[in-house]
């Protein structure tokens, strides 16, 4: 399953996730164990389409969209036109069976050229990235698709025991050729997490 990520609106709510997340790791624990120190993985949210991409020995072999969480549309012919896609991983070490997951999404400068275009074809404008990536990846023709300026960023995989930590498990998936947000920080306090938050929102919109 494809499942959604929880959303956080105010400090407080960060603060009250950090403080269940040590409370669960105190729960789990007994006198043979300490308490491991947290880290936080931080990240931009992108506002494209979630994507599931399957490796097999190394070579795309599917691809499909979020759809409800429990299936979701093929859409792998789509995907291999993507240009920051590996069809073959890079390096050594991949596991048999990979999925990774992410978002597929169109570049602020992408959208304003493929914009140009259409309208110099005397059609309708698209409303925003999100939808043209959308649009994008559901075309029936791929060739079409290889013509749209659509970007890639890796935020997980499905499959365990690449690494021991979720920071350590992208950066192995970023050697092997997947695309993850050049964002992406280790905090060690979520007081750190939330100056990440501010930082972001900051330079959001020159993202």
């Amino acid at each position: 399953p494809m499942v959604s990520v929880g959303n956080a609106f105010a400090a407080e709510q960060v603060l009250d996730f950090a403080q269940r997340v040590e409370q669960s790791l105190k729960q789990a624990s007994d006198d043979l164990f300490s308490v491991a120190k947290v880290e936080y993985c931080c990240e931009p949210k992108l506002d494209g389409l979630a994507v599931s991409i399957s490796y097999e020995k190394g070579v795309l072999t599917r691809a499909a969209t979020r759809g409800d969480g429990q299936a979701g549309e093929d859409i792998t012919a789509n995907v291999r036109t993507i240009r920051n896609v590996p069809l073959k991983l890079q390096g050594k070490g991949w596991p048999e069976l990979l999925e990774v997951r992410g978002e597929v999404y169109m570049p602020k400068q992408g959208f304003a050229d493929l914009n140009e275009r259409v309208l110099a074809a005397g059609r309708k404008p698209f409303a925003n990235p999100r939808n043209a990536a959308a649009g994008s990846l559901r075309q029936l023709d791929a060739k079409i698709t290889a013509t749209r300026p659509l970007e890639f960023c890796c935020y997980g995989t499905s499959t365990e025991g690449l690494a021991e930590s979720h920071s350590e498990t992208l950066q192995r998936l970023r050697e092997w050729g997947i695309s993850i947000s050049p964002e992406l920080k280790v905090m060690d306090s979520i007081e750190d997490c939330l100056a990440y938050y501010a930082d972001i929102g900051a330079r959001r919109t020159q993202l």
